[in-house]
């Protein structure tokens, strides 16, 4: 295992908080940045965690801390950009502001955070997880900014795995579909969702964060050189299955 601490960004609940968890568990070491600063939710000891209050948006804050977790940790390791937004709209009556409000924290951020960590990788190199979605490649109905969001996730980490190699930084863009956790387990438990999803998805409904968790943490742990520049699904078979 390299040395250094695993950053994830939208640390405090969410798949962040599962992928905080999970890592710990592992063995690795995990600073959290999140808007609040909050310990993962659900997590047993706070203590374990580097946690910090960050605005994923802001590249001075990003920036700042970064260095802080190098010098806690004695180094950087791997960079999980995970916090998101997602908005409903139908896509006529989608505002310019919200649009672009998605594609601030969606895209721009990840950018961000992915410049801003080149640093503390150029010289050992590193690994870079982009936290996409199926609906990338969906087209999902009143999704305009979070599908668009998500499709330039794709192309982002390509680029970056084409340009990075020679500094063994890789990039993997991780997909998930319908997952539940603490921020959509009541939409996902009603009856019309439950329903609906059931017949989409071919392993008969959403995921857990956990499963999105142990797929990074497998691809860590397993440390695969020749793997770089993928969009990896983790959706129950949805997005291929029609």
């Amino acid at each position: 295992m390299a040395d250094g601490a695993v950053i994830i960004t939208g640390a405090s609940r969410g798949i962040g908080a599962a992928l905080s968890i999970e890592l710990d568990r592992r063995g690795f070491t995990v600073a959290g940045l999140s808007r609040t600063g909050d310990p993962p939710l659900g997590c047993q000891d706070p203590s374990r965690f580097l946690l910090r209050q960050c605005d994923a948006t802001d590249e001075q804050q990003l920036r700042d801390s970064f260095a802080w977790v190098a010098e806690q940790a004695g180094g950087i390791q791997c960079l999980v950009n995970n916090a998101g937004l997602h908005t409903n709209s139908k896509s006529q009556d989608l505002e310019r502001a919200d649009f672009e409000r998605v594609m601030e924290i969606n895209v721009t951020a990840v950018m961000l955070g992915c410049r801003e960590i080149f640093p503390h990788f150029e010289t050992n190199g590193g690994i870079i997880f982009n936290m996409g979605s199926s609906f990338g490649w969906i087209g999902a109905p009143y999704n305009l900014a979070y599908c668009t969001s998500k499709a330039a996730l794709g192309g982002m980490t390509r680029v970056l795995a084409a340009e990075w190699a020679k500094y063994n930084i890789r990039a993997l863009n991780i997909a998930p579909g319908y997952i539940e956790t603490d921020l959509n387990k009541d939409f996902l438990e009603s009856d019309k969702v439950k329903k609906l999803l059931s017949e989409r998805i071919p392993t008969g409904g959403p995921g857990k964060a956990e499963d999105v968790a142990k797929l990074v943490a497998a691809l860590l742990v397993e440390d695969i050189p020749f793997m770089t520049g993928s969009t990896i699904y983790l959706d129950g078979g949805q997005t291929f299955a029609h």
